[in-house]
C-alpha cells in the first residue's frame, strides 16, 4: 500500500485571503508550497498527499489546478458551494481540477439543514457518480444529524470526516463528543481523518499528542483501520509541530492501538487510497 498524507493544503497568502486565520494564527501568515514540505515527505517515506481547499471560492480551485502536477500530489478536494447545486454544477463545468478526488466547503456551525434540500441531495449523488468524496468537520449534534441524515440518503457517497470530528480537548466533556462519533460510526460510507484540527491546535499551549490518546482510542474502535487515515494537517499543524513529529507522533497513538503491520498500513495509505479511489490517477 501506498504511504498517504490524507489531509494538507498549500497556499500563498498574497493571493488568498483566509478568514479562519486570526492573530492567534500568525504563523501561518506565509507562503507554504510543495518545496517546503518535501523533505517531511522524503524523511517518512510518504508516497503521496491529499490536497484540501483552505478558502472557499473559485479563485482556490484554480490555485489547486497549478498544484496537480506536483508529483507528491495523489488527489486534490477542491472547493465547491453545496449549499447552492447550480452554482456548485457551474463551477463543475467551469474548472477541471486534475487528480480531483472531493469536495468541500467551510460551515463554521452552519446547522446543515439545507442538506436534506431535495436538489443538494441530488447534487450530492452526482458528486459519487463522478468519484467525488465529500470532506466535513460536523462540530454539533445538529450538524451530526445532518450528516448522517445524507449518508443514509445517498450511501454511494464516501463522506470523510476531518481532525477525528473536533474532540474535546479542551473541556475533555468526552461523552457529547464520543454519541457523535458512535452515530457517524454507524454508517458504512464515513471514514475519518486522524489528525489534529485548528481549534485544538490554538487550545494548545504546546504540542501534545498524549491529549488526543482518548479520541484515537475511541475512532479505532469504532470505525477501525478501514475507515481511518492518518493526517498531518500541515502547515496549520505547524502552529505546536512540524510535520515529522506531528506524523511520528500520531503514528505511534496508532500503532499502540494497532499491533498488525497491515492495519498500520491501511491508516497510513490504504484507507485514503480506497476512500479517494486515488488508483484511478
Amino acid at each position: 500500500m501506498p504511504a498517504i498524507d490524507a489531509h494538507q493544503h498549500y497556499w500563498r497568502t498574497a493571493a488568498q485571503d483566509q478568514p479562519w486565520r486570526t492573530h492567534d494564527h500568525a504563523g501561518l501568515d506565509r507562503d507554504f508550497g510543495p518545496s517546503d514540505l518535501a523533505p517531511a515527505l522524503a524523511a517518512h517515506g510518504i508516497d503521496g498527499t491529499v490536497v484540501v481547499q483552505s478558502v472557499d471560492g473559485p479563485d482556490e480551485n484554480d490555485r489547486l489546478v497549478g498544484y496537480a502536477a506536483e508529483p507528491s500530489v495523489a488527489g486534490i478536494v477542491g472547493w465547491l458551494p453545496l449549499q447552492h447545486p447550480d452554482a456548485a454544477r457551474a463551477e463543475l463545468e467551469r474548472v477541471t481540477i486534475p487528480k480531483h478526488v472531493g469536495v468541500r466547503c467551510l460551515i463554521g456551525r452552519d446547522p446543515l439543514g439545507w442538506l436534506a434540500d431535495a436538489d443538494v441531495v441530488s447534487l450530492f449523488r452526482d458528486l459519487a457518480a463522478r468519484g467525488l468524496a465529500w470532506d466535513v468537520v460536523p462540530l454539533t449534534d445538529e450538524q451530526t444529524s445532518a450528516v448522517i441524515a445524507l449518508a443514509r440518503a445517498v450511501p454511494e457517497l464516501q463522506i470523510v470526516v476531518d481532525h477525528l470530528g473536533r474532540p474535546p480537548i479542551e473541556t475533555a466533556d468526552w461523552q457529547p463528543w464520543r454519541d457523535r462519533i458512535d452515530a457517524l460510526a454507524a454508517c458504512p460510507n464515513i471514514a475519518m481523518k486522524v489528525s489534529v484540527g485548528l481549534d485544538v491546535l490554538t487550545a494548545w499551549p504546546a504540542w501534545n499528542a498524549d491529549e488526543i490518546r482518548p479520541a484515537v482510542t475511541h475512532v479505532v474502535d469504532r470505525l477501525g483501520p478501514e475507515r481511518l487515515m492518518l493526517s498531518s494537517n500541515w502547515p496549520v499543524v505547524t502552529l505546536r509541530a512540524d510535520h515529522e513529529t506531528a506524523w511520528a507522533d500520531i503514528g505511534s497513538l496508532l500503532d499502540e492501538l494497532l499491533p498488525h503491520a497491515a492495519d498500520r498500513a491501511r491508516v497510513r495509505g490504504g484507507t485514503a487510497e480506497a476512500a479517494y479511489r486515488l488508483d484511478r490517477f
